[in-house]
């Protein structure tokens, strides 16, 4: 699942240097944290390794978060606090690198939750020691437990379909990167917050309307029985405006912006800010306005934004490593390798390691995931024929090893994840072309009209066994493009299929490349992506109607919609 997306810097132009936050040069002759995990992982191993189950593999993770957040709805401040918390997150194996402990057990849904640990915010090297030892002591006796469930598993079921191990060998890293801080001017972000909301407030049929801006610096230490010693730093900026309005017949349509930076200096301007805001008071009652489309299949072109989370649902979350193995996924790709999915010329990769693209940052980005595994590129797919899939260190059948997607929330475990989804085509044309031949399209198949999604906020699938193996991408700005090239606005619609009926549908790409970033829910909980996409062109597409509230609009009006006059009667 995906929200929150940036539009591409291209249109906000400029840059405002705001937030002061750096990573500091604060990494020290001795680390008190990662000398604490060193020390206890090793004395654990050796007494655990002691007892009639050993553990062959421990891993230590903490994560520091230091955050600073400001909101104001309708141009009035309701919150603005800062915080800073450890994390602590331990991953237990016993058994062997064949079959351990981790190993699904059939017929019962996994469990990819752990316990939230708060570790002490202090570097004291005995608190954060017998943190560690507590930690430590728990996650074994689970361990032990589940590993005896495990085994009647295997022994009482039929044979798993694949049999690859349960856990990859990888080679260990070491890297002693800077510590995140932060140093916000907070009253500055106050009152910038307050400015950019202003203009709601005076909009009678607006009612919701939030700035929020948040700040993180987040500082990770990863130890691991295997050798690894790891600390990286990052820092996040992001500013998000979310507004809604309610049409006559009780549908809910919103509007939300949101920009997402590295540093300070990628966040826009307070001018591209606030026409950005005017932008959305514009569309809030057009969209009122806007008449509601009917289920509809036909032709449709979907904007970069859009073609971005349209690929990360239909595609991205079912060439996760893990949906390969799992008995109850639906497995769509498995058995698809060097098998045409695409178009010739389409080529999608995911990359970590690339932090923007243009002036825009991606959300995706990070220099090991969360099982110590470097970032690295992988090609999914080339020239139209699917290649592999996003590994963890959980293999599948022809994959025995990670490529550096092994990625999760604080208190959940890792599992292959999604990071930068790049869709490139060697022959793109310009959007005026792709238009022209959505109109070929709409006389061909005699449909009054065709679709264009231009703007996007967010989406979901299912691929699991249970449910049908359906997405279903929110649009939030739609058109109708008629046979003499008129658009309309449009409102009440979602963008649904199956996967591949879909991607086989798929006829070209322009050239206008754009960016979604946001985060990404599934099983290891929230995590950071990004998925930068040209417009398409798909032959048919299905959509089906918005669900709406019941309630009617408010009886009241809202106090700033009154005028002066009448107020003092």
């Amino acid at each position: 699942m995906l929200a929150v997306r940036q539009p591409t810097k291209s249109v906000l132009l400029g840059a405002f240097v705001a937030v002061c936050a750096s990573l500091s040069s604060l990494a020290q002759a001795e680390d008190v944290v990662m000398g604490a995990m060193q020390s206890e992982l090793k004395r654990s191993m050796k007494a655990l390794g002691q007892q009639d189950v050993p553990p062959y593999f421990l891993s230590y993770e903490i994560t520091e978060q230091e955050s600073v957040t400001v909101s104001a709805e309708f141009g009035a401040l309701v919150r603005s606090d800062r915080y800073r918390n450890r994390y602590l997150d331990v991953d237990m194996r016993v058994g062997d690198y064949q079959l351990d402990n981790t190993r699904q057990l059939r017929d019962t849904r996994p469990s990819f939750r752990r316990n939230i640990r708060l570790a002490p915010r202090e570097d004291n090297p005995d608190a954060l020691r017998a943190a560690l030892w507590n930690a430590t002591n728990k996650s074994y006796k689970q361990a032990v437990e589940q590993l005896t469930k495990v085994k009647s598993d295997v022994e009482l079921k039929v044979d798993a379909e694949d049999q690859s191990d349960d856990f990859s060998r990888e080679e260990s890293q070491q890297l002693t990167g800077e510590v995140a801080t932060l140093d916000v001017p907070v009253a500055d972000w106050e009152q910038k917050a307050r400015r950019y909301g202003a203009p709601f407030a005076t909009q009678s049929d607006i009612y919701d309307a939030v700035v929020t801006f948040s700040a993180t610096a987040e500082t990770r230490w990863f130890v691991n029985s295997e050798g690894a010693g790891i600390r990286t730093a990052e820092t996040r900026y992001r500013l998000s405006i979310s507004a809604r309005t309610k049409a006559e017949d009780g549908m809910v349509l919103p509007r939300y912006e949101s920009f997402t930076a590295f540093s300070a200096e990628g966040l826009p301007s307070d001018e591209d800010v606030l026409r950005t805001v005017a932008q959305m008071v514009e569309d809030l009652p057009a969209l009122r306005r806007a008449p509601i489309v009917d289920p509809y299949t036909g032709p449709a072109i979907l904007s970069g934004r859009a073609s971005g989370v349209f690929f990360h649902e239909i595609l991205g979350h079912r060439i996760e490593g893990h949906r390969q193995k799992r008995v109850d996924e639906g497995q769509t790709f498995k058995k698809k390798i060097n098998e045409r999915i695409l178009p010739k010329g389409f080529r999608v990769t995911f990359d970590p390691t690339r932090r923007y693209i243009g002036e825009t940052d991606l959300a995706g980005a990070y220099h090991f995931d969360n099982e110590g595994v470097p970032a690295h590129p992988v090609t999914i797919v080339e020239d139209g024929i699917l290649k592999g899939f996003l590994m963890s260190r959980m293999p599948i059948e022809g994959f025995p090893a990670s490529n550096g997607h092994g990625r999760k929330q604080v208190g959940y475990k890792p599992v292959a994840r999604q990071s930068n989804l790049f869709v490139e085509v060697q022959k793109s044309v310009s959007r005026q072309a792709l238009k022209e031949r959505l109109l070929a399209m709409v006389e061909e198949q005699g449909k009054p009209f065709g679709l264009l999604f231009e703007d996007i906020q967010g989406g979901f699938t299912f691929t699991g066994r249970r449910l049908p193996n359906a997405f279903n991408v929110q649009p939030v700005m739609v058109y109708r493009i008629y046979p003499d090239g008129r658009q309309e606005l449009v409102r009440g619609v979602d963008l649904i299929g199956t996967p591949l009926a879909t991607l086989s549908r798929i006829e070209a790409a322009d050239d206008d490349v754009a960016v979604f970033n946001g985060t990404c829910g599934a099983e290891s909980g929230g995590v950071p992506v990004a998925a930068v996409s040209p417009g398409i062109l798909v032959s048919q597409i299905e959509v089906q109607k918005k669900r709406k509230s019941q309630e009617r609009l408010p009886l009241l009006p809202p106090p700033f919609a009154i005028p002066a006059a009448d107020e003092r009667r």
